[in-house]
């Protein structure tokens, strides 16, 4: 599976709607995004915990209102411009979780999208609450026959998992990991299925995929951008790639 990381990131900005819609369009088998909770109860698409990097604003996303957030440039800091896609107006408009859905809902094929709750934030476990339900209003709350788009929901913190499983028992979930966790043997922490090791996790212990797996977990490594860490990865037999550079890793291992 290749996930695009923030869309198809390394063509266009980052949480950009065009981003995603490029990832589709170069056949990704889902997309990856962040999410945080704005000050009036909103998720929105954006990595950092503040604007300055991603946007023309400053301060803290969580205390600024959708309204407030919506004034602001997300995309044209980059340079990124992706001259093959024709001008969009909302091309440096933020993202919200709620349109990105319905946009990857209306692609018409089966797509996954990997949904990171970021922690920590003064907000705590409302940002699961909302995030549960505001799937429910999509119909995504649980994997459905009929339903082509599936989400998981993935955390670096354990709590996080562990209130998802609560608010949406069938929802997978994934435990994102920066360091290996002390007590780790393969089995995840409050029912997760999926792990998320960074890369460079991975490079320092290989041996870590077929552990995790041997327990009965899938394997989703970010973020893979080179052919190198490319067939690493795919040498290792992980069950997921998440990259900046869809188009490129589609390519490179001949799909």
């Amino acid at each position: 599976m290749i996930f695009a990381h923030r869309g198809s990131s390394a063509v266009l900005p980052e949480h950009t709607l065009p981003a995603y819609q490029k990832a589709i369009e170069e056949g990704a088998d889902g997309v990856e995004c962040d999410v945080r909770l704005t000050r009036d109860g909103h998720l929105v698409c954006v990595h950092d915990r503040r604007l300055d990097r991603t946007s023309n604003g400053k301060g803290r996303v969580s205390r600024h209102t959708l309204a407030e957030l919506d004034t602001l440039e997300f995309g044209s800091w980059s340079s990124r411009t992706g001259t093959d896609v024709p001008a969009d107006p909302d091309r440096a408009r933020l993202l919200t979780l709620d349109r990105l859905l319905g946009m990857v809902r209306d692609a018409g094929r089966e797509l996954q999208v990997l949904i990171e709750t970021k922690h920590p934030t003064h907000h705590g476990g409302d940002v699961e609450r909302a995030l549960a339900a505001l799937l429910r209003r999509h119909g995504l709350d649980q994997p459905r026959d009929s339903e082509k788009v599936a989400v998981t929901v993935m955390s670096f913190s354990a709590l996080a998992v562990r209130r998802m499983r609560e608010l949406a028992p069938g929802l997978p979930t994934a435990l994102l990991m920066e360091l290996l966790p002390s007590a780790l043997r393969g089995t995840l922490p409050f029912g997760a299925r999926i792990a998320g090791p960074g890369l460079h996790l991975v490079k320092a212990r290989p041996r870590l995929v077929r552990t995790l797996q041997a327990a009965g977990n899938k394997v989703y490594v970010w973020t893979a951008n080179e052919a190198d860490e490319i067939d690493f990865l795919v040498d290792l037999g992980v069950d997921g790639i998440i990259t900046d550079r869809p188009a490129f890793v589609l390519q490179h291992i001949g799909r």
